[in-house]
């Protein structure tokens, strides 16, 4: 049986991280390769990959940055070619590239939106794990973390379509819990409640919203980014071989919170 702290062990892992250019995937970067993994950075844009992958490095860290868009099938195997040459094969999957081209009422959405919402957010994580479980199968097994959101949980004012899609992340890292149990692959899920990054910039940068949120948060704060990263470490770690199929909401009491203060 391992040490205790060897279940936690990361070391040499190899983590392929999706819109891991800043905020969260970001700080999921840096805590694995502070952690001793062998990080994979990949978002759609080389020179932000190249940069955050130079940060990590100037502090001991291994990264590689490889920039990929998840809606191309072709890009998502040329990158994975190159993470077989670079390091053999991936061990641990974090799907969080998202994308929320709409925020208003569904009624406003357009085609277009729920197309290309739906084709990052939901696709996007399908089409990574149809390229990655192949390689975790032949070498033993291994992990996958989908980046979910509270959206997906509850309604959100002004995010039905982003959290429409996040619904069908929860359903899809069952599905694929189940279905990749045999390759001894554990799909889990990380569901983050209001976290201050650029992409949540429309919601803290504008008082009535970010009001409301605090309000209705019980920590009465919003979280950084590298709050996600304890959870991210352990659901890529051995100490999690028997999860799969479940969802770990981090939201500062969010959705147990709301309707409840005053």
């Amino acid at each position: 049986m391992p040490e205790a702290n060897d279940r936690f062990d990361v070391t040499d892992k190899v983590v392929l991280i999706t819109g891991a250019s800043r905020g969260i995937g970001r700080a999921m970067a840096e805590a694995y390769a502070d952690a001793g993994a062998k990080v994979v950075l990949t978002s759609r844009t080389q020179d932000t990959l190249d940069k955050a992958s130079a940060e990590i490095e100037a502090d001991g860290g291994t990264a590689l940055p490889v920039a990929a868009h998840v809606g191309e099938t072709a890009a998502i195997e040329e990158l994975l070619s190159t993470v077989d040459d670079a390091f053999g094969g991936v061990d641990v999957l974090i799907n969080n590239a998202a994308t929320n081209p709409h925020f208003g009422p569904l009624m406003t959405a357009e085609d277009s939106h729920w197309d290309k919402t739906f084709d990052v957010n939901v696709k996007g994580y399908w089409r990574m794990v149809k390229a990655c479980a192949p390689r975790m199968k032949a070498q033993g097994g291994g992990k996958v973390i989908n980046i979910a959101s509270v959206a997906g949980e509850q309604p959100m004012a002004g995010m039905g379509v982003y959290g429409v899609t996040k619904a069908g992340v929860l359903m899809l890292t069952k599905t694929l819990a189940a279905e990749l149990a045999g390759m001894n692959v554990q799909v889990n899920a990380i569901v983050p409640g209001f976290i201050k990054t650029k992409f949540s910039k429309a919601i803290w940068a504008n008082d009535d919203l970010s009001d409301s949120v605090l309000k209705s948060t019980p920590q009465h704060r919003m979280a950084e980014p590298d709050e996600l990263a304890g959870m991210a470490l352990y659901l890529g770690s051995s100490a999690s071989d028997f999860i799969t199929g479940s969802a770990f909401r981090a939201d500062g009491g969010l959705l147990v919170g709301s309707g409840m203060l005053g």
